[in-house]
């Protein structure tokens, strides 16, 4: 449901998923999106004109345009790029604050996520070490390897 205080984008993209079976009908797909939306947002759509809307694609780039404001915009690879571990900062911690970054950021850019993943961590750590030795050409294998040095990072934390 949309209440006007969330990403309007991935609201669209959501009831588009939703009704993906019913994409060809227009008049279905305008008649039923106002069941996705809570009461401001609703009282909005109630004001629409009579005929002021002509087909779904319409509907949507008017909502987008009255709720704008809320709309996220996507982060830029610069934002992945400035990232590194602190001193002191766990594996899990950095590691968990690097992907949630990368999924905010829009495009494809799998080809450099773990170069510069790898990059962010300090140049003794043993994980950066075995990242090294082996090109990577696809992020899920290494994911692997950081998820076991995070577990034995952990398993030593709860043995202090």
């Amino acid at each position: 449901m949309y209440h006007g205080q969330t990403d309007l984008v991935k609201h669209v993209s959501h009831f588009n998923q939703r009704m993906t079976v019913y994409s060809k009908n227009e008049a279905l797909m305008c008649k039923a999106f106002p069941s996705s939306l809570r009461l401001v947002v609703f009282r909005w759509f109630d004001g629409l004109s009579t005929g002021s809307i002509d087909s779904f694609k319409e509907l949507t780039r008017t909502f987008e345009s009255r709720f704008i404001t809320c709309s996220k915009v996507p982060r830029s690879l610069d934002s992945l790029l400035s990232m590194s571990m602190r001193e002191g900062e766990t594996l899990k911690t950095y590691s968990n604050k690097y992907w949630e970054m990368f999924n905010k950021i829009a495009g494809d850019f799998n080809h450099v996520a773990l170069r510069t993943f790898k990059v962010g961590l300090p140049a003794e750590h043993d994980l950066r070490k075995s990242l090294t030795k082996k090109p990577v050409r696809c992020v899920r294998r290494p994911m692997n390897s950081i998820n076991k040095y995070k577990q034995v990072e952990e398993d030593q934390q709860q043995g202090k």
